[in-house]
């Protein structure tokens, strides 16, 4: 549809595009980057912009709005027992629960306020419950493809063979919530890996109207991917390097909500992906292209230093780039591989350094290699040099930090505490040469 139609500006069109009124894009690459024998599963996927008018730069954020899957919204409502077309009343309007289920709320991950919640059933109730289930879908994780489909009368001898039927005196679900009430530890194991079908099989006798329901889930949220492409080098698309998650939760495969959005549900030529643009103020090239780089961001934190090194050879910058890359396994973990060395054979990146966790008598990650050279990386920072990290906040990120710290410390004549003032007031605050896309 054309922009005039929609009342929309290409002036202002970043403006107008947003969480709350995505574009609708095409996906027109959806593929697996991981070599063969890979335990992991990394997809490069591919926007098309078309005449949106949307406009990024490298270091920037695109968000994803998913749409649950069609399975897990019917599986859903058979454990609620209740109506696909029943209207009810959200944030966004009425609608009925089937589009609330589909796009707007989040079913894939259960919550703590449900789950506390439903101690005003055991209480309005008085200990005596009703089992409401009519029916239900088992699948076999072992084959990945079996599925049983069973309708039960409501016989108490009736359900099948394996099932665990509750008392019907809901003396044992009490008993589980009344732990799960009083316990934060308890509560935080139960909720880990559990979604709405879990908790309804265990509460869900107590009976639940859809309004109920619909009341103490959250709502659906966009999800950020840091851009793996430059405009300029990738012009009109924007590309994404996404981790899929796939795990087995109580006897049943499950994914994460928009990593199975994009690895199961939006192949190539589908239309219609809501997306939108996250500028980032922070994580972002140094404004002069002569100083030098050092970019660290194993596994899917090769993405936005995908997109830096592209712009960066568009930009024809004469400052050097170092990146620091690693996973599991070269063979199976090399993302953009052929890309990489390419920029280094072209030299565009100055200098590579490779770590595999999986390879060899023992493990190594980016830190190591960090620390191996370090009277190199201390000698690029003194110069003016920039260091970036993008991954995970909770075990590299953090390993990453005090490696930086200790190499501040050792080669630049700094005490252990003069080093770690050095790396987080002077580099990351005062100078803004130290920055991080962590998640």
């Amino acid at each position: 549809m054309p922009l005039l139609e929609l009342g929309i500006n290409r002036g202002d069109t970043l403006a107008d595009w947003s969480a709350k009124n995505p574009y609708d894009s095409t996906v027109t690459e959806n593929y697996v980057l991981n070599g063969e024998g890979s335990r992991k599963e990394t997809r490069h996927v591919v926007f098309d912009l078309g005449d949106s008018g949307l406009e990024y730069k490298a270091g920037d954020a695109l968000g994803v709005i998913p749409i649950t899957s069609a399975q897990l919204v019917e599986d859903v409502l058979v454990a609620l027992g209740a109506n696909s077309d029943e209207i009810v009343d959200t944030h966004a309007g009425e609608m009925t629960l089937k589009e609330a289920l589909s796009g707007y709320y989040e079913i894939h991950q259960a919550n703590r306020k449900f789950v506390t919640s439903i101690g005003q059933k055991f209480e309005s109730s008085g200990g005596s419950t009703e089992i409401r289930i009519v029916k239900r879908t088992r699948t076999s994780v072992a084959s990945g493809q079996a599925t049983i489909q069973w309708a039960w009368s409501g016989d108490e001898d009736d359900y099948p063979e394996g099932y665990n039927m509750m008392e019907s005196g809901g003396d044992t679900a009490q008993e589980l919530w009344k732990t799960l009430a009083s316990d934060d530890k308890e509560m935080e194991n139960y909720l880990w890996g559990r979604d709405y079908i879990d908790v309804l099989n265990d509460f869900g006798h107590l009976g639940f109207s859809a309004q109920e329901f619909v009341d103490q889930i959250d709502r659906l949220k966009p999800r950020l991917y840091s851009i793996a492409s430059s405009p300029d080098f990738q012009p009109g698309t924007v590309h994404l390097t996404v981790g899929i998650v796939r795990y087995e939760g109580q006897g049943r495969a499950k994914t994460g909500l928009t990593t199975g959005y994009l690895a199961d549900r939006v192949p190539e030529g589908t239309e219609n992906v809501r997306v939108f643009m996250s500028p980032t103020r922070s994580f972002v090239l140094p404004e002069d292209g002569e100083k030098d780089m050092i970019m660290v961001g194993p596994g899917t934190g090769i993405a936005p230093f995908r997109a830096f090194i592209q712009q960066r050879k568009m930009d024809k910058a004469k400052g050097r780039n170092w990146l620091f890359f690693g996973d599991w396994t070269e063979a199976g973990e090399f993302l953009y591989r052929e890309e990489i060395n390419d920029f280094v054979k072209d030299g565009t990146i100055d200098k590579l350094d490779l770590a595999w966790s999986r390879e060899g008598p023992e493990k190594v990650y980016v830190q190591h290699l960090m620390a191996s050279h370090g009277a190199e990386i201390w000698d690029w920072i003194d110069k003016g040099g920039y260091f970036y990290v993008c991954g995970d906040k909770n075990y590299m990120a953090k390993d990453v930090h005090s490696t930086l710290i200790n190499i501040c410390a050792e080669y630049g004549g700094y005490s252990e505490e003069d080093a770690k003032t050095f790396v987080e007031q002077t580099l990351m605050k005062e100078e803004k040469r130290y920055l991080r896309d962590v998640y």
